[in-house]
């Protein structure tokens, strides 16, 4: 899940805007085994869980709530929503990538494998899939985990997907080798040590190499400015785009309404992430609020 999008520039506005109702599948809620728990370089954990339920009906960019605390433990009272990198529905299995940033996820890297953790989901709006013969995938540091379900999925189609992987330094990296390895037609793994993760500079590029058959659909996740990109990219193509939003959270079921994303689109009330959301449809031509036009992830 990814910061909340900003305006291209001052004369063209965008907004968020909710996707149509889709069949959800009900969560789940109780604990569940730790299968493995893995250090990826200096700043990730690749956590896999035994999770059937989830894994059997968990749609690409939904999220799951891990509960940091064990069974007699108080504390963090709160539990932490997580992209589900993978699922596995013939093995039963889901698998997280998560940085440690602090308390909560300091707490989750010491799982053992053999534990029990405490699990809601799937949770949250899908990225509506169809069949569109050619995606673009825009991901950016742990962004690019809500991304992958869809890379994933599109391969049991047979459909093409184009994905670009972005980070400050190629240690950092996430999801290159595992887009290959679901058929993408083209990874981008783009740094900002070599400056191949410039906006300027990745436009130049898939403009050039998609011109002649651009995706119809753009969907991305982790970075203020390469959504930006997006916006851009989108408006030549005349591509659909839609954006999975980040948010803390509370529940996760919309009981709380802590994630409201500021952005007025309907109603009284501003979208909320978890339930109305994280992904939605980014749209041209319409109001934004200062709210929704913040980004906050640190990566832009």
């Amino acid at each position: 899940m990814t910061a909340q999008p900003a305006a291209a520039n001052p004369r063209e506005t965008w907004r968020l805007v909710k996707l149509p109702r889709n069949q959800r599948p009900a969560p789940t809620a109780g604990p569940v085994r730790v299968l493995a728990h893995e250090r990826l370089g200096d700043r990730y954990m690749a956590l896999t869980l035994e999770a059937p339920a989830i894994a059997a009906s968990a749609q690409p960019g939904q999220f799951v709530m891990l509960t940091a605390a064990r069974a007699h433990e108080n504390a963090p009272a709160l539990p932490r929503p997580m992209a589900v990198y993978s699922r596995d529905p013939a093995g039963g299995t889901i698998e997280i990538l998560y940085g440690v940033i602090g308390e909560g996820t300091r707490q989750l890297a010491g799982f053992a494998p053999g534990e029990q953790m405490y699990v809601v989901g799937p949770l949250g709006r899908c990225f509506e899939m169809g069949d569109s013969p050619s995606v673009l995938l825009v991901g950016r540091g742990i962004g690019t985990c809500s991304l992958t379900t869809v890379a994933e999925e599109r391969a049991r189609r047979g459909l093409q997907t184009i994905a670009v992987t972005s980070a400050r330094t190629p240690g950092a990296v996430i999801g290159a080798d595992f887009y290959r390895d679901r058929g993408a037609s083209v990874v981008y793994a783009v740094t900002d040590e070599d400056g191949s993760s410039a906006p300027d500079s990745l436009f130049d590029v898939l403009t050039r190499d998609w011109d002649h058959a651009p995706p119809d659909a753009i969907m991305t996740c982790g970075s203020d400015r390469l959504t930006r990109l997006c916006e851009r990219l989108g408006a030549r193509w005349g591509a659909d785009l839609q954006v999975s939003v980040e948010a803390h959270m509370a529940c996760g079921l919309g009981y709380c309404h802590g994630c409201a994303s500021g952005a007025r689109s309907e109603g009284d009330e501003s979208p909320l992430i978890c339930q109305d959301g994280p992904v939605f449809s980014w749209q041209r031509g319409a109001d934004l609020s200062p709210a929704a036009a913040g980004g906050a992830d640190g990566q832009a």
